[in-house]
């Protein structure tokens, strides 16, 4: 990387422009998200119309939703290279410009081969944008903004959910899965036209040895920081993060943090919340709802009370910390699951228990986004050093796909063949196995700096002792010196 000196300040803006690009830095990568999110989910209404037409089996089914999966690991293991090598734009083009173009090809699809090779494409596409589209947002827009504008990510993700339900509830009538799978083409082919006009990020630009066009672009987005001064802190930090590996994942002293994170990322998917996502019109269906009004309409309301979770997770996830917040979710997943169970166990659905049945698939799918959902990329940036932490992401990403792929092939072969109860009653083991493993891992790490949670983690998963300083200065007045934290 060139270390050129950075010459005179390029000239500053007027703060008008800077904040209007810094924020529509943000706001292209939230379409995208809305995108990424109605992609996700339009397989849910799709499918159950585009079974009859090509007369698929239960395991073919699966394999609709899974050859998604497979093509986002794929996309998710070549993205951060991707990001890096041609550029945070550049690979945010070919996330639109893929997913205009395969989202188009899948509505038009012939057979069921030809709508598998798609979706296996535009699922590689979804695991680049997985990786690049956050990067790009936290790395564009300035700091005030930036937590802000990477949850909206997040959010926007579930509203384009949510619009694929209320889509798919319009279309149900005259059964046009076509139409479902293919309106997302239009938005990700508009969303290329801001990408054009916009800059790579500053933090690539330092990458690649471009110092001067670094400055030049922070100069464009954040008016009130000196651009030389920040590149500079950026230049300091890409040197610290040089080095991370696999390996280095094993060994002492991360091998905890790493653990805790894989783990975390597995269980996130393997206790069912994409079997709600990819087949809830059949659930509704086996719970005794009748009628594509209802089996698709319903799955709308879930979505939005998942939103209403995930604002609220955000907006107290810093006050009430972090094990509150994750173990409050999974607690009620937990619950949920076991209700859920109980409600198929009945046999015959009818009257008030399809509607107790309907609340425990909302309460647990707005359990998912608040505990789940908000946590794990904030779990999984705290827990590792810098030259680790877009390893230890990438490594809990593929163990959260590799799970949702679990899920995607299986889940439609296990409801027919052992039935609704027995399947929620196995997520619900799932889902109890994730509470107790994030009771006994998760930190609590609200308030605390980078680099105490590290030393947490050094420390064999405990909170170091203050140091003797901190206890000599409380004095003879000031009672017994503070006994360490205990492991949270």
């Amino acid at each position: 990387m060139s270390t050129a000196p950075l010459s005179a300040p390029p000239p500053r803006p007027s703060s008008a422009t800077p904040r209007r690009t810094g924020r529509l830095f943000a706001l292209t990568g939230a379409v995208v998200g809305v995108i990424y999110g109605y992609d996700t989910g339009s397989i849910s209404g799709a499918l159950v119309f585009l079974s009859k037409d090509f007369q698929l089996t239960e395991t073919e089914k699966g394999l609709v939703n899974s050859i998604l999966v497979f093509g986002s690991i794929l996309g998710a293991l070549i993205g951060g290279k991707l990001a890096d090598a041609l550029g945070r734009k550049v690979a945010m083009l070919i996330v639109a410009g893929s997913y205009a173009v395969f989202v188009a090809l899948s509505a038009v699809a012939p057979t069921v081969e030809v709508l598998d090779a798609v979706r296996f494409l535009l699922g590689v596409a979804i695991g680049i944008s997985i990786v690049a589209a956050p990067l790009y947002v936290a790395e564009s827009t300035p700091a005030r903004i930036r937590g802000a504008s990477v949850a909206a990510y997040q959010v926007a993700t579930v509203v384009g959910i949510v619009l694929t339900y209320f889509v798919n509830w319009g279309l149900s009538g005259g059964g046009h899965w076509r139409w479902m799978l293919g309106l997302s083409a239009i938005p990700a082919a508009l969303v290329v036209i801001p990408l054009l006009r916009l800059p790579d990020t500053p933090r690539w630009y330092v990458l690649k040895g471009r110092t001067e066009r670094a400055a030049e672009v922070m100069a464009t987005t954040d008016p009130d920081v000196d651009p030389h001064a920040e590149v500079a802190a950026v230049r300091a930090a890409l040197a610290e993060e040089s080095g991370g590996s696999v390996r280095s994942l094993l060994r002492k002293p991360y091998a905890r943090a790493a653990f805790f994170v894989v783990g975390l990322g597995f269980f996130c998917q393997i206790t069912g919340i994409n079997a709600v996502t990819y087949y809830s019109p059949q659930i509704f269906e086996e719970m005794g709802f009748t009628g594509n009004g209802q089996n698709f309409l319903l799955p709308s309301f879930v979505e939005l009370a998942s939103l209403a979770a995930t604002v609220l997770a955000i907006l107290i996830i810093d006050r009430l910390g972090r094990r509150v917040v994750l173990l409050t979710g999974i607690g009620t997943m937990v619950v949920m699951l076991a209700v859920l169970t109980a409600v198929f166990a009945t046999g015959e659905l009818h009257g008030a228990t399809t509607w107790v049945g309907f609340a425990a698939i909302l309460l647990f799918t707005a359990a998912f986004n608040f505990g789940f959902g908000s946590l794990i990329w904030v779990y999984a940036s705290e827990a590792f050093p810098a030259q680790l932490r877009s390893t230890g992401a990438s490594v809990m990403l593929t163990a959260d796909l590799v799970a949702n792929l679990l899920i995607a092939q299986f889940f439609p072969s296990l409801m027919a063949k052992a039935g609704a109860a027995a399947t929620f009653a196995g997520l619900g083991v799932l889902a109890l196995g994730a509470l107790v493993f994030a009771a006994l891992t998760a930190p609590e790490t609200k308030g605390r700096q980078l680099e105490e949670i590290q030393e947490y983690w050094r420390n064999g998963g405990s909170w170091p002792a203050p140091a003797p300083s901190a206890r000599v200065s409380a004095g003879p007045l000031d009672g017994p010196a503070a006994s360490p934290a205990s492991p949270s």
